[in-house]
């Protein structure tokens, strides 16, 4: 999450925003709370692991084989259900409260018989590149709107990448309806959301993900559409609010 912009040199390298730590560490406590502040991540977490899931699955090379890195995993929501499913997870988040909650929940609820791996680390990606780590697979769900730079942390991500890799990004468009359901409606109106959670200004396009990408090496394979309907989330062509990419450097 995003980085301290009262940093000035440590502004392009790094992209944690302390505020942004600070706000989500308050909602560590509530983090598993079905119907709590972070119950739009529960919503729609079965959808985007479905989608990650389906496409690992298409590239055999990686289906329950590859190692992932869950960045900006908070309490571990995404993180777990990947671990649940058999694959090899590291969560990492600046947050030292929200990796506490997370590592609580994995104590408290283990995971599955057939289940893979899942470490907890805090920390941030700028370390990882630091240390030369490589993953198969790295997630960055609900995170680009958050982080000061998405431009750089996207060629972090990159730096990250095993040649042949897959990123799979979910975020927010900067559109109208956006604004009018992803925040408005969202933290004012349903309240299903923490009053400043997200900054309108912040959220991405597509095509500036596009963009994003290819300055980083990487390509956008596939995108869809998360679309909330009164019986669930669905995944949809519609990516004028919610929307989920996976990147390539292949």
């Amino acid at each position: 999450m995003p980085i301290d912009t009262t940093d000035n040199a440590n502004k392009q390298n790094n992209s944690i925003i302390t505020n942004e730590i600070d706000h989500f560490n308050q909602l560590a406590d509530q983090w598993w709370d079905r119907k709590g502040p972070m119950s739009s991540l529960h919503d729609m977490n079965d959808l985007r692991i479905e989608w990650i899931n389906r496409n690992l699955r298409h590239n055999n090379q990686y289906y329950k084989s590859g190692n992932i890195l869950d960045i900006g995993c908070g309490a571990g929501l995404a993180s777990e259900a990947l671990a649940n499913m058999g694959y090899n997870v590291l969560g990492i988040d600046a947050g030292e409260k929200v990796i506490k909650a997370a590592q609580y929940h994995l104590d408290t609820t283990p995971l599955l018989p057939k289940g893979g791996s899942l470490t907890y680390k805090v920390g941030s990606i700028e370390e990882l590149v630091h240390e030369n780590q490589h993953f198969s697979v790295i997630t960055a769900l609900e995170l680009l709107e958050h982080v000061n730079d998405p431009q750089n942390f996207i060629h972090n991500i990159s730096q990250l990448l095993q040649t042949n890799g897959m990123i799979f990004v979910s975020t927010i468009n900067r559109t109208l309806p956006a604004f009018l359901f992803a925040k408005v409606a969202a933290e004012y109106i349903t309240r299903k959301l923490p009053v400043g959670t997200h900054n309108w200004r912040q959220f991405i396009t597509p095509s500036e993900l596009g963009k994003m990408a290819h300055s980083a090496g990487l390509r956008i394979k596939s995108i869809a559409g998360m679309t909330f309907y009164p019986n669930g989330w669905k995944l949809t062509q519609n990516v004028k609010i919610n929307y989920i990419a996976c990147l390539t450097n292949s």
